[in-house]
């Protein structure tokens, strides 16, 4: 494990911000585990993909791992350019499809009150 000292934006390489849009409540996860891919990625990297074996939001990862926000989702979009991780959609990715909001509104309306 590196120091504690180790700054933010040397493990980003400089870069604040991710590729992808990745909210907190984001979930991740590792569709096809390689040992050899995990072998080779820095440490905080190598945490990252471990722990993304089990389905996981970008915010555990934070705090599980005690790595800043920012920094866990430039890592985890590093990871996922390079198809090792997916990003599991979120309500925000459908914000616009008026045929997912029309079922959701349904299945609301079925509820028992």
């Amino acid at each position: 494990m590196r120091s504690k000292r180790i700054r933010p934006y040397a493990l980003t390489g400089g870069r604040t911000r991710p590729r992808y849009d990745l909210l907190v409540e984001t979930l991740i996860s590792v569709p096809n585990y390689d040992p050899s891919l995990s072998d080779s990625l820095m440490p905080e990297s190598r945490m990252l993909y471990e722990r993304a074996r089990t389905r996981v939001s970008i915010a555990e990862l934070s705090v599980l791992l005690t790595i800043p926000l920012g920094v866990v989702r430039v890592l985890v979009s590093d990871l996922a350019t390079q198809g090792a991780i997916y990003i599991h959609p979120t309500a925000h990715a459908y914000q616009h499809d008026v045929n997912v909001l029309e079922r959701i509104l349904d299945g609301l309306k079925r509820l028992p009150v």
